[in-house]
């Protein structure tokens, strides 16, 4: 997810959308320990996308 479309999100969805992505993070990360986890670049996509909405975030509350 760009950027661009996260800045169009309302407050409220990104914060839900953190949510359930650190949900798969998690799910992600415990399938990787497992050995189960086939794409492991999965992880550092989720990583990055919350990384961006969290910047949005802040970007917000400094307005």
């Amino acid at each position: 997810m760009y950027a661009k479309e996260i800045r169009e999100m309302d407050t409220a969805t990104i914060l839900n959308e953190i949510d359930n992505l650190k949900k798969e993070l998690f799910d992600l990360r415990f399938k990787q320990a497992t050995g189960q986890l086939e794409n492991t670049a999965r992880i550092s996509t989720i990583k990055k996308t919350i990384a961006r909405m969290k910047t949005v975030l802040t970007e917000r509350e400094s307005e």
